[in-house]
């Protein structure tokens, strides 16, 4: 039983990550990529998971060996004004994570009950608010975590009900193209799954476990479990995405242009019939205030880290951080048009401040100074700054394909 438990927790932290696999922000993008171009953007989900299984598995080896999470060990090791610059673009990308995930619960409640998007705003942000300082999300986050995961799943079986074409998806999973005007739309998928604020979460989970206090033999044990959970749970992640992205292709391509997210209700059509709309809202609904919850801890563990403390809702710091997060995201909606196309930008912007996160991941784990022993080696070493350049190279030159048209 304790062996179970001691499972659980790896499973536990990758759930929180894999939860912003199936957020409103993802399934605007994939939505978007299926509908627009076919199944051509499939290598993006693939190579996107592959870095994130990479700089995740970092981010926990950070918490694990060094004792710190990634914000704490800014706040230690990082000089001014750098800690402040890397900080405050952190909380950025943290509030654009908000703005997608409350705006999809904003969708989600116009949809059911015909609220006004702003208004719905206001709404999920306090029930976000008030389920993570009274905690009381803790109580209900494997539910929901398991009702979104079964629509997330669903669009798995709907891969049996529509017509796809097999060999073209297989090819585009791992054959890159970047078709005209797809520049945005990759960088939003990229963002929209290898996302920065769960790089500091991660850490902070992890290493709330204090594995850094016990034996070497242990710490090695702890990451090579990790790795292994964590390989699992984006793995999952990676089919879901996929499979989204391939339904989308096989209802939309070709036929409809999808502008809202409300049309991409009639994917479940072939499972729910008539009660798709419903399902789909619900499953918005829940998949924008569990992704909101978890950008908001995120924000929590970003500014509690300045000062050198763990994420905890019932400290001053991390509470400001979720203030900051939840209630800068709500404020951003209240500016914004197309809601659609709001999801697909804010993925954009996450995509464009993954680097300075990455790069900073990876100083702190290159330090002997942070990490002892448990310096990056090997293979693992090389991924990284393989990883990073690609991510590096992908947002210099969409942005050169943007600028230029091509």
């Amino acid at each position: 039983m304790n062996k179970l438990k001691n499972k659980l927790k790896y499973v536990g932290a990758g759930l929180l990550v894999t939860v912003g696999f199936i957020d409103p922000g993802n399934w605007a993008t994939n939505v978007e990529a299926g509908s627009t171009y076919g199944y051509s953007l499939l290598w993006v989900i693939t190579l996107s998971t592959i870095m994130l299984i990479v700089f995740q598995h970092n981010s926990a080896h950070l918490g694990i060996a060094s004792g710190y999470c990634l914000s704490e060990s800014i706040g230690k090791y990082i000089r001014k004004p750098w800690k402040q610059i890397w900080i405050i673009s952190a909380i950025g990308a943290a509030i654009c994570t908000a703005l997608a995930e409350l705006l999809g619960g904003a969708i989600a409640l116009q949809m059911l009950f015909d609220i006004p998007i702003k208004a719905g705003a206001v709404m999920t942000g306090i029930l976000v608010i008030t389920a993570l300082f009274g905690r009381s999300y803790e109580k209900v986050e494997i539910w929901i975590v398991g009702m979104v995961s079964i629509i997330g799943f669903g669009f798995i079986v709907e891969l049996n009900l529509v017509d796809v074409d097999w060999t073209a998806s297989a090819v585009s999973s791992v054959l890159p193209t970047i078709p005209m005007g797809s520049g945005i739309l990759i960088l939003g998928l990229l963002g929209a799954v290898v996302m920065p604020h769960n790089m500091f979460l991660h850490s902070d989970i992890i290493q709330q476990q204090h594995y850094f206090d016990q034996s070497e033999v242990v710490i090695k044990k702890k990451l090579k479990s990790e790795f292994k959970d964590t390989m699992l749970t984006m793995v999952i992640g990676w089919v879901i995405n996929s499979a989204m992205i391939i339904v989308a292709a096989a209802a939309f391509y070709n036929h409809v242009e999808v502008t809202d997210l409300v049309q991409a209700e009639k994917l479940l059509e072939p499972i729910a019939g008539k009660a798709s709309s419903i399902i789909f809202a619900v499953a918005l609904l829940l998949a924008g205030v569990s992704s909101s919850v978890t950008a908001g801890m995120a924000g929590g563990t970003i500014y509690s880290g300045l000062y050198q403390k763990s994420y905890d809702s019932n400290d001053k710091d991390s509470r400001i951080g979720i203030l900051i997060t939840i209630l800068g995201g709500v404020i951003l909606i209240f500016f914004i048009g197309d809601p659609f196309q709001a999801l697909i930008y804010s993925q954009m912007m996450l995509s464009f401040q993954l680097p300075i996160t990455i790069i900073l991941l990876i100083y702190l784990t290159s330090s002997k100074k942070v990490m002892g022993k448990f310096i990056n080696k090997g293979l693992e070493k090389y991924a990284l700054y393989f990883f990073a350049s690609v991510v590096i190279f992908l947002n210099v030159l969409i942005l050169i394909l943007q600028f230029t048209g091509s």
